[in-house]
């Protein structure tokens, strides 16, 4: 009986450790799924009970849910190059030291250097296809219109359908302007100014008034229109600059039509699983829901309990639902790899009167482009794969967005680069399999642009998550949560302010990070101060100087990079209805 009892033992521990490694051998598919502007109190299973949910919710029942997933930026283009390269945005110089914080132009020449790796060059490396549906948001041209150096066919995706940009208010014809609004209320002002001066003039010198020759007069008419259409041509025509849906290297619709964005984007996410159901394959959704202007389909519009908002969350939890029953469909769901996050935390300023256009981000402080507040960073992360990663787990450690990257490259069979460049995501799946307990981040550093925030120190012998605030955002009015009326948080300047000692929190005892300590109620104070010092100048000396691609002159709309449909500045095209029909 002991000789048979041993055999079985034998063969039960041959199986768990060995059929494990086996699945794990051969290369799943990854689908990942990224949400945009979406709060961590948005879903069912992160606590929301009046937006529904269900596909999402489902995922989390049927995997691992994280419930410290920290971004590692609070707005989408440096979260997003964070993600796609695993590190720092600081260190790609995707992180901005002026008030432009996101990519501001299709035609700008700032986005993802070239000589950054992305995950999906390394998992193509392995043999996998490749392909990225929805918003980019990562720059497209550096020299010329077409030279795409940007592009996601040039990060390592053999396929891409989406938005080279994001979606702004300005891409739907009944929404208010968004892009830079102070600075085009400004260069209004200053247009009228030189109309009034110029009637002004031309009125006196017909009356007599004013004695100045008639060149004089035409040149400032000359100058003040060479001033106007400087500026109007690029904020004028928004919709159709930055607006615009591309396959691949070709634009097929310019501007685009939101009533059918949302179909198109699935139906292309549907057919590339089933065109590489024979895998391996990677296929990076990067939804356009729920950025403003939150554009909703009819089937949706009114069926939330939350307004137009909660309405653009059930029809991107829609989408979800639909994509994994391809998976379904083509039977590759135990054979696929699957994650859900959010690019940041939920926009709490955007309003439209009273109603909230913006996510709700649970219990925790602030929200979208706030440097340090848990509301910004901490973001829903779930996980599946069925058979491989445990069904119904919770892991309360800290992780990052950052962390897919090493994951998936480890999933593929693949290794990290070689090179000098620093990788500060960490492989989750021995933490997704319970095969460890502690996640191997000790310290995760909160920037807001270019200017270090907070820091995070998790002490794993005690269990504590220590957090100090050295620079936070000036809310307005005051104690609101948020910049309301700004539009978004400032990184620097009169709207931030700095802490000496900085602000203490332990986010283990306290979360919405409501009492901030001090020497006088924790001992530790000092300790934790001095510690996260440390690290701070540890961290510093591996970061090395590199050109930053949001600086002014990366950001400023340039003509000659425009990507255009037609002969520019006539880019009107729809080849996504009737067959290829110019407008």
């Amino acid at each position: 009986f002991r000789r048979y009892l041993l055999v079985a033992l034998t063969s039960c521990l041959f199986w768990n450790t060995f059929g494990l490694s086996a699945t794990m051998d051969s290369k799943p598919n990854i689908l990942l799924f990224l949400a945009d502007d979406l709060g961590i109190g948005d879903i069912g299973c992160y606590g929301n009970n009046t937006i529904r949910t269900p596909n999402i919710d489902r995922l989390a029942r049927e995997g691992v849910k994280l419930t410290q997933h920290i971004a590692a930026a609070p707005l989408c283009t440096p979260s997003r190059a964070a993600f796609l390269t695993g590190r720092y945005p600081i260190r790609s110089g995707m992180a901005s030291s002026n008030r432009y914080r996101a990519l501001q132009w299709n035609a700008g020449s700032g986005g993802l250097p070239a000589n950054e790796t992305t995950f999906a060059r390394l998992l193509q490396q392995q043999g996998y296809t490749t392909g990225l549906i929805g918003k980019w948001h990562q720059g497209v041209n550096c020299e010329s219109f077409n030279d795409h150096c940007h592009h996601p066919l040039n990060h390592g995706f053999d396929y891409f359908y989406g938005m080279p940009f994001t979606l702004v208010n300005n891409c739907q014809e009944s929404k208010p302007p968004e892009l830079d609004v102070a600075l085009q209320a400004k260069l209004w002002l200053y247009s009228q100014i030189i109309i009034l001066g110029v009637l002004t003039l031309t009125a006196g010198k017909l009356t007599g008034l004013i004695s100045i020759r008639w060149k004089i007069i035409a040149c400032f008419t000359l100058m003040g229109g060479l001033f106007f259409i400087s500026w109007y041509s690029s904020y004028g025509f928004v919709q159709y600059w930055n607006c615009i849906l591309m396959r691949n290297h070709d634009i097929t619709e310019q501007p685009m039509r939101l009533e059918r964005t949302a179909s198109l984007m699935l139906k292309e996410a549907v057919s590339f699983i089933k065109r590489n159901k024979h895998g391996p394959f990677l296929l990076f959704v990067s939804f356009l829901h729920v950025h403003t202007p939150l554009f909703t389909t009819a089937k949706f519009l009114g069926k939330s309990h939350h307004g137009l908002y909660g309405d653009n969350v059930e029809e991107m939890d829609w989408m979800v639902g639909r994509i994994l029953d391809s998976l379904d469909k083509e039977g590759l769901k135990n054979h696929t790899f699957t994650y859900f996050a959010s690019d940041h935390g939920g926009h709490l300023e955007a309003q439209d009167g009273s109603a909230q256009l913006g996510g709700w981000n649970g219990i925790y402080k602030g929200g979208k482009g706030m440097g340090g507040w848990e509301g910004r960073i901490r973001v829903p992360g779930i996980f599946r794969w069925p058979g491989v990663l445990p069904a119904g787990a919770v892991i309360n450690e800290p992780t990052s967005l950052m962390d897919i990257y090493p994951t998936v490259v480890h999933l593929a069979g693949g290794i990290l680069p070689q090179d000098s460049r620093v990788i500060d995501g960490r492989n989750l799946v021995p933490l997704l399999q319970g095969r460890v307990q502690k996640s191997e981040h000790e310290f995760l550093f909160h920037y807001c642009g270019s200017y270090l925030h907070a820091v995070r120190w998790y002490q794993k012998d005690s269990g504590a998550v220590w957090k100090a605030h050295y620079v936070t955002p000036v809310f307005h009015p005051s104690g609101a949560g948020a910049c309301y009326g700004k539009g978004i948080c400032p990184c620097f300047g009169e709207g931030v302010t700095h802490h000496d000692p900085p602000l203490l929190f332990d986010l283990s005892r306290d979360p919405s990070e409501a009492k901030p300590l001090s020497a006088d109620t924790e001992p530790l104070f000092d300790t934790v101060i001095r510690k996260i010092g440390r690290a701070i100048e540890e961290h510093r000396r591996t970061l090395t100087p590199v050109p930053e691609q949001m600086s002014l002159y990366n950001i400023m709309w340039k003509p000659w990079l425009q990507p255009c449909c037609g002969m520019f500045p006539f880019c009107w095209c729809d080849k996504e209805g009737d067959g290829t029909q110019r407008l």
